[in-house]
């Protein structure tokens, strides 16, 4: 089902052929066709090798985090294998790991180390999955010892949607057995959907000695009073 989004969403990761301007225009655009205000709030993000990271709630997640900087995402291996929308994601610069691999685990740090030394941005979800928003899962690791090998800052991002005055909205919520159609549709069909961007304080270099440190301290940056959930019940959309 994630296919078709791939596609779509796939301009968002041209970080290397188009301005960065273009792209954020497009990945606002991507947010806005879908019927969602953008709200941006916060310091402007840093140039030069930065991750980038947010917590994951939605498909709309991607063009928003472009939004705010284009990025090479890092994605599940298995999109890179998907007819039609393989190819175009992959050649967007999307860096692909293997979660079923561990010992492939190593390599993928490697390469993002690289990306960022390089002077990349590289963006990812370190919860690992998407959440309704209510509820949100621990930062796993491995993605922030990147970030130390290469010695850039991390930029923590919250992401919530909310529809109108009210609080935490879980129609964009992208999870359980939801397929594109029904996801698109519901988002589509909803009224007054604002997505609310928060650029929170950078994470600089040097600042946490370990990966363990890192993430923790970057998912109290994204998460800080929401408190965590032990399962994902409260997510039952």
């Amino acid at each position: 089902p994630l296919a078709g989004i791939a596609v779509v969403l796939a301009p968002c990761g041209l970080r290397r052929r188009l301005p960065a301007v273009l792209v954020r225009r497009w990945c606002r655009w991507v947010v806005r066709a879908a019927g969602v205000r953008v709200r941006v709030t916060g310091a402007a993000v840093p140039r030069g090798g930065l991750l980038l990271v947010a917590n994951h709630v939605s498909w709309l997640d991607i063009p928003l985090l472009a939004a705010v900087r284009p990025a090479r995402m890092l994605a599940k291996s298995e999109i890179g294998r998907w007819p039609v929308a393989g190819g175009p994601t992959a050649r967007a610069g999307v860096l692909f790991i293997e979660r079923d691999r561990p010992r492939a685990l190593p390599g993928t740090v490697d390469a993002i180390a690289r990306a960022l030394r390089a002077g990349a941005a590289v963006a990812a979800f370190p919860e690992g999955s998407t959440w309704c928003g209510r509820a949100h899962g621990p930062f796993r690791r491995a993605v922030f010892q990147a970030a130390l090998d290469a010695g850039v800052p991390v930029q923590p991002v919250r992401i919530r949607y909310r529809a109108g005055e009210r609080a935490v909205s879980t129609t964009p919520a992208f999870v359980g057995v939801d397929t594109l159609l029904t996801s698109l549709w519901r988002v589509a069909s909803a009224r007054g959907l604002t997505a609310e961007v928060e650029v929170r304080p950078v994470v600089p270099p040097g600042r946490h000695r370990d990966r363990r440190a890192l993430a923790r301290a970057t998912e109290y940056a994204v998460h800080g009073d929401q408190g965590k959930a032990p399962s994902k019940s409260m997510c039952a959309l």
